[in-house]
């Protein structure tokens, strides 16, 4: 069974250290192709963060000695997109993750650390894509692990009750405008309290939001 791990990686052992370190607003957001050729090795970046700090990132870029070179693609006021032909070090970096049939599905860099979210086709290959890396003395902390299953439930990581409040809430017109039914009528319809579908609601809610957006959700469940 395929399983997805967000994996946090030290930024000064794989990209950007420099630019992330001088620029702590900066948002960084690589989307990863991945390919043999250094050129072709995860080549478009986003940056998003405060518009002085965009303003000074080709500065940054040019002196940061993870890249090559770097070419701006497009730009806004709050983003800036560039296409990087990375140093050998960070493809190498790239091709440790990546030799045990690893798949980076997204990469996003801020502060001191890097998030990237793999894919591999089954657990004992995270288990030889950590070892493979931590032998390259790369350090890594596995974050989170989720086995792909086809339920949506599970794809959202939904407990069972949450799903079912989900649906009948849908189902019971609760997200109509106006509702066709209110709280009250939706605890009574489950058999549970006001405040034990608000809470089950809220964190359904904070659940889905978190994967759809694939962000961090310190607060925990």
């Amino acid at each position: 069974m395929g399983t997805t791990a967000e994996l946090v990686i030290p930024a000064h052992e794989f990209a950007l250290a420099r630019s992330l370190d001088r620029l702590p607003s900066l948002q960084v957001r690589i989307e990863p192709i991945v390919a043999s050729d250094a050129a072709s090795t995860m080549p478009h970046v986003q940056f998003r963060g405060e518009p002085d700090a965009l303003d000074g990132l080709d500065t940054q870029l040019a002196d940061d000695p993870t890249v090559d070179s770097a070419n701006r693609l497009a730009n806004s006021e709050d983003e800036h997109r560039y296409r990087i032909r990375w140093a050998d070090s960070v493809v190498e970096t790239v091709e440790h993750l990546t030799d045990r049939e690893a798949t980076i599905l997204d990469a996003r860099g801020s502060g001191a650390q890097w998030r990237l979210r793999v894919l591999v086709p089954e657990r004992d290959a995270l288990s030889e894509t950590y070892d493979a890396a931590t032998d390259a003395g790369i350090t890594i902390d596995v974050a989170r692990v989720h086995e792909l299953e086809l339920t949506e439930r599970s794809r959202y990581g939904l407990t069972d009750a949450q799903y079912e409040t989900l649906v009948t809430a849908l189902a019971s017109g609760y997200y109509e405008i106006p509702r066709d039914v209110d709280m009250e009528g939706l605890a009574k319809e489950l058999e549970i309290s006001h405040q034990a579908l608000s809470e089950r609601l809220r964190r359904a809610h904070r659940r889905l939001v978190t994967e759809a957006l694939d962000v961090d959700n310190p607060a925990g469940e």
